[in-house]
């Protein structure tokens, strides 16, 4: 595994436990880091987050985390002991609601007959 993946793995931990116990907004519990791709260069990282709700909590979601996004970079430099911590933004997770979408696409699709074999 490369260098930065292997960051992105710590990091996704990382972030995942500051935001669901260290900071105190309320329009971050339902929050959900599901992923963390690190540039090559280690500089810049983009945390996927899944919000529970409709369309107007997850915006004010990702406004309150692109707000605690230094202090979030703070704490995991000092954590992790990082001597430059990537840049982090704070990304909506748009698969899970792509999955739902293929899923009731194939429900609505008309059953098709069964395949025959051809001789």
């Amino acid at each position: 595994m490369r260098r930065p993946e292997r960051l992105a793995e710590v990091l996704r931990a990382e972030i995942t436990e500051i935001v669901g116990y260290e900071l105190d907004d309320p329009r971050l519990i339902a929050v959900t880091v599901t992923d963390v791709r690190v540039s090559d260069n280690l500089r810049e990282a983009k945390v996927f987050v899944i919000v529970q709700g409709d369309e107007k909590e997850t915006k004010e979601a990702l406004k309150a985390l692109q707000n605690a996004a230094t202090f979030v970079r703070q704490q995991v430099a000092l954590d992790l002991d990082l001597r430059h911590a990537p840049i982090l933004n704070f990304v909506r997770d748009t698969v899970e609601e792509n999955a739902i979408r293929v899923e009731e696409l194939l429900k609505d699709l008309p059953p098709q007959a069964e395949f025959t074999e051809k001789e």
